[in-house]
């Protein structure tokens, strides 16, 4: 199928699906995948509009992301990282028969404050980066990427990774990074929490400005059979900096997952 989806395949082993963040793509992984690919056969995905899938034809929205990933890559835990959280969380919530565990990092439910959601971000800072993107985009990029790296232990060479990868790819697509903003700043899946069919991990960074660990850990606490971690010196990256205790955390996520 010719969707124009880039799904990056390495290793060997159970397989794994990983899903990146806003304006970012799956070489951001390059880490954790060389923690991994010994032991996993991993599916490290370019959202549409992202790195290599720049050009594709499918919309960036949870549903539409979650059925043209589904359709390319075998029956799979998935792992979404910040914005992938929300089609991670999607999939694992509509198809639990393709995506039979959920592992969120530094990903939530829903990202803004709203009622009977006090651990979120002000609406008003995604509004203020869409409105920078049509007055400075690389300098909204770059605004939103030291806000990623703020907190961690090494904020510094964080932010020197992910200002080295968010162009290695191409540039990401204008419209596309401002759907990505609107959709960070209105999605709302916490209904789908209670009645998630499958085990889940949420980790998340301490230090994370992005995502409240306290949002992460309610997240949790709402679904069934989930399980929460903290990397105690993390970021909202934190496969950048901690990759080893992130591997660890997965591997064992997936190893008590039923065959």
């Amino acid at each position: 199928m010719n969707d124009g989806l880039y799904i990056e395949e390495t290793g060997a082993g159970s397989p794994l699906v990983l899903l990146h963040g806003w304006a970012m793509h799956g070489g951001v992984f390059s880490l954790l995948a060389e923690r991994l690919r010994e032991r996993h056969r991993l599916y490290i995905v370019d959202l549409p509009g992202h790195g290599r899938s720049r050009d594709s034809a499918v919309p960036l929205d949870p549903g539409a992301c979650a059925a043209a990933i589904a359709a390319r890559v075998p029956r799979a835990p998935w792992c979404g990282w910040s914005l992938g959280g929300l089609v991670a969380l999607h999939a694992a919530a509509t198809r639990p028969d393709a995506v039979p565990g959920l592992a969120m990092v530094c990903a939530s439910p829903r990202f803004v404050r709203g009622d009977g959601w006090k651990y979120g971000m002000s609406p008003e800072i995604f509004r203020d980066f869409a409105s920078g993107l049509r007055a400075d985009y690389r300098g909204t990029l770059d605004r939103f990427i030291a806000l990623e790296a703020f907190g961690s232990d090494d904020a510094r060479g964080e932010l020197r990774t992910l200002r080295a990868e968010v162009f290695s790819r191409g540039e990401p697509a204008a419209h596309v990074l401002a759907d990505g903003l609107e959709l960070l700043e209105t999605a709302d899946l916490r209904a789908e929490l209670p009645t998630l069919a499958v085990p889940s991990l949420w980790i998340a960074g301490r230090r994370d400005r992005l995502v409240d660990p306290r949002a992460m850990r309610a997240a949790a606490d709402a679904a069934p059979g989930a399980s929460f971690a903290v990397i105690e010196h993390g970021g909202h990256a934190p496969f950048l900096t901690h990759a080893d205790e992130v591997a660890t955390r997965l591997d064992a996520f997936m190893q008590e997952l039923p065959a």
